[in-house]
C-alpha cells in the first residue's frame, strides 16, 4: 500500500502515539472496507494530508472517494457537516463509519482544484459561489456536538507554554489574534455553521455540479473566519506575494460585501492559529503563515491611518 513517508510524519506529528497507532493499523483497515463495499483501489490522492484519502470505483465502474483518518471527535464532525450540506455546495457522503474513522463520498469530476483557473479574479469569483452555496443555519442538535471556532484559539494558550519568546511567533502578534478574536465575537451578527478550511485545494469542479467544496471540519463561529483559509493559500511562487494577498482581501471585502477593516482582524487571528498549529505539528509553512499574519497586521494599520 503506497503511504507517503510525509504523510507518515505529518500523522505522528500531530497525533503522536494515537497516529501511529492508526498508521500501523490502516492497511488492515483500507483492505477491509474496500472487501466490505465492493471497491477497487485506483490508488491515494496526490495531496494527503491528515487523512488517507484513496480514488476508488463500485463494481459497476461508478467512482468514490474512500477516505480514512484518525477515528476521533474531529473525524465524526466533519462526517456530520458533510451531511448537513446535503449535497449542495459540498460533496455527499454515502456511508460513513464515524467510530472507525472511514467515509465513502461522492467523486468530482474531473475533480480539477480551484488554483487551476488562470487568473486570480477567476478564482475569487468562484470561491465566493461556494462560500455562499454552503452558508446555513445551525441545526439545533449540531450545537450541542459541533465545536465553537471560540474553542480553537484556546490553542494560542497551549503554544504559549510550549515555544519560549524568541523561538516562536512574536507575542505582539499572538496578543492581538487575542485581542480580534474578543472583538469578533462581541460584534458577530451570530454564529453560523463554517467549513473551517475553505481554500483552493477543497475546491474542486465537478462537470455536473459545477465548483464544489470538499473535507469540511465544521466548526461554529463568525462567517468572516471562513475566508482566512483561501486568502492565505497558494501564494507560494508568486512574484509579488504581499500584493496578491491584499488584492484577495479587498476583492473578498467588496464581493462579499464584508467590512474590511474587519475581515482583517478575523485575518490576523486565524492566520496567528494556523501559523501556531503549523510549528506545533512541524510544518516548514509556518512561517510562510506567519508572514502573512505580519502582512495582514500592516493593512490594518493602513487602514486605520
Amino acid at each position: 500500500m503506497q503511504m507517503p513517508q510525509a504523510f507518515q510524519t505529518k500523522i505522528n506529528n500531530a497525533f503522536g502515539k494515537e497516529g501511529e497507532k492508526w498508521l500501523n493499523l490502516l492497511p488492515k483497515r483500507v483492505d477491509i472496507y474496500l472487501h466490505k463495499w465492493k471497491l477497487v483501489n485506483h490508488g491515494p490522492v496526490k495531496n494527503l494530508s491528515y487523512n488517507y484519502v484513496l480514488n476508488v470505483t463500485d463494481t459497476e465502474g461508478n467512482p468514490y472517494i474512500l477516505k480514512l483518518g484518525v477515528p476521533n471527535a474531529d473525524f465524526a464532525n466533519e462526517i456530520r457537516t458533510v451531511q448537513i450540506y446535503n449535497g449542495t455546495g459540498c460533496a455527499r457522503v454515502i456511508k460513513a463509519v464515524p467510530e472507525e474513522g472511514v467515509m465513502l463520498l461522492e467523486q468530482l469530476q474531473p475533480g480539477t482544484m480551484l488554483d487551476t483557473l488562470e487568473t486570480e479574479e477567476e478564482q475569487l469569483v468562484q470561491f465566493v459561489n461556494v462560500w455562499k452555496a454552503i452558508r446555513r443555519p445551525i441545526p439545533p442538535r449540531e450545537k450541542q456536538q459541533t465545536p465553537f471556532i471560540a474553542d480553537w484559539f484556546q490553542g494560542i494558550t497551549t503554544y504559549r507554554k510550549t515555544y519560549r519568546e524568541g523561538d516562536r511567533i512574536k507575542e505582539e502578534h499572538l496578543l492581538l489574534a487575542e485581542q480580534y478574536i474578543e472583538e469578533i465575537n462581541q460584534t458577530t451578527k451570530g454564529a453560523a455553521l463554517l467549513h473551517g478550511d475553505l481554500h483552493h485545494e477543497n475546491i474542486l469542479y465537478s462537470m455536473h455540479k459545477g465548483w464544489m467544496a470538499i473535507d469540511p471540519k465544521g466548526v461554529i463561529g463568525d462567517e468572516y473566519y471562513d475566508t482566512v483559509s483561501f486568502l492565505i493559500n497558494k501564494l507560494e511562487g508568486k512574484s509579488n506575494q504581499r500584493y496578491v494577498l491584499r488584492y484577495r482581501v479587498k476583492r473578498l471585502s467588496e464581493l462579499l460585501q464584508l467590512e474590511e477593516k474587519r475581515l482583517l482582524k478575523a485575518a490576523v487571528a486565524l492566520s496567528t492559529l494556523y501559523a501556531c498549529w503549523a510549528q506545533e505539528d512541524g510544518v516548514p509553512e509556518w512561517k510562510q503563515t506567519y508572514q502573512c499574519t505580519i502582512w495582514f497586521s500592516e493593512f490594518l494599520a493602513e487602514l486605520l491611518k
